[in-house]
């Protein structure tokens, strides 16, 4: 158990985040680690908690990624990321970002609290507003309020697609332009204009069409993953999002970029940043480094590819 007072320690808690069976375990494990818990009750709360919080050391998110990204731009608001770190408790439905960092559960959330390393990562921006997970441009306010549990814990934020796709039974594609600035390892900056189905930005999620896949969240940059609506007939045809997302595939374009601009030709886009909305017709995105602080497990693999890069475009 840890020697900081209540005061030090605060955990924001969503009750009704995955199966919500999550709250009397949250609230014990809390209390033994030495946390004030603050229960969230309506939309933007987890955010005015953890600005209100802005002067203890360690703020938790119990719940999904969404809470997470309150708790984050909460405490951006109080210009307090640089002095509070930020623990997750993974208590929604897919926990990506959880998975992303090593940690396993509840109580091993705890035990990564206390004797886990801290590590500084990085954090997207996206018109001013932080994401730490993803960012996903092309899905519908109807298709995320409505994608099932079920396909969330299954296929992580690629449920929202999946869901897009059935929910309309046919997909109006984004005519899009995207400039992606230039990276450090030879990446120069590039624009792509086209037909887009959906726009995938990772800052520590790979959209490989593999659920746990974890990008370099210490490397300065963006992943990029733009769908060409030419995957359309894959899609509606029901081939698995593995394919279509999959290294080998033909509509697929990728980059890797510290900062990118995408600018919509016709009417504005829903992005999804960790699950919380944002309708724009233009968004500029960027990397912001080491601004994070959080204790992770064993599991987080700094360089998930070992010096290797990951491989970029197939097409584009």
């Amino acid at each position: 158990m840890g020697t900081d007072t209540a005061s030090d320690r605060v955990l924001v808690l969503n009750p009704v985040s995955g199966t919500g069976d999550h709250v009397d375990d949250v609230v014990e494990l809390a209390d033994e680690h030495g946390f004030e818990v603050r229960t969230t009750e309506e939309s933007g709360d987890a955010k005015r908690f953890a600005a209100a919080a802005a002067d203890a050391d360690l703020v938790a998110a119990a719940g999904g990624d969404g809470t997470v990204n309150g708790v984050v731009n909460g405490l951006a608001a109080a210009e307090a990321l640089e002095t509070t770190a930020v623990a997750v408790v993974p208590a929604g439905t897919g926990n990506n970002f959880a998975s992303n960092i090593g940690v396993r559960g509840l109580e091993h959330a705890f035990t990564v609290i206390e004797d886990g390393q801290r590590r500084s990562i990085d954090v997207g921006c996206a018109n001013d507003r932080l994401f730490v997970n993803s960012c996903v441009g092309g899905i519908t306010a109807e298709a995320s309020s409505e994608t099932s549990p079920a396909d969330k814990s299954e296929l992580g934020v690629l449920a929202y697609v999946k869901n897009t796709v059935e929910t309309l039974g046919s997909f109006d594609s984004l005519p899009l332009r995207v400039t992606t600035a230039a990276g450090p390892n030879g990446e120069s900056a590039r624009a792509w204009q086209g037909e887009a189905l959906f726009v995938l930005l990772g800052n520590c999620r790979r959209f490989d069409g593999t659920r746990t896949a974890q990008a370099n969240v210490e490397d300065g940059l963006l992943e990029v993953t733009i769908v060409e609506d030419a995957a359309t007939a894959d899609l509606l045809g029901g081939a698995a999002l593995e394919g279509v997302f999959g290294q080998d595939s033909q509509h697929i374009v990728r980059r890797r970029t510290p900062s990118l601009v995408i600018e919509s030709r016709a009417d504005s886009i829903t992005y999804s940043l960790d699950g919380e909305l944002l309708e724009t017709e233009t968004v500029s995105l960027e990397t912001v480094p080491d601004r994070l602080t959080l204790p992770v497990g064993d599991g987080y693999q700094p360089d998930p590819d070992e010096g290797r890069l990951w491989p970029l475009e197939t097409n584009g």
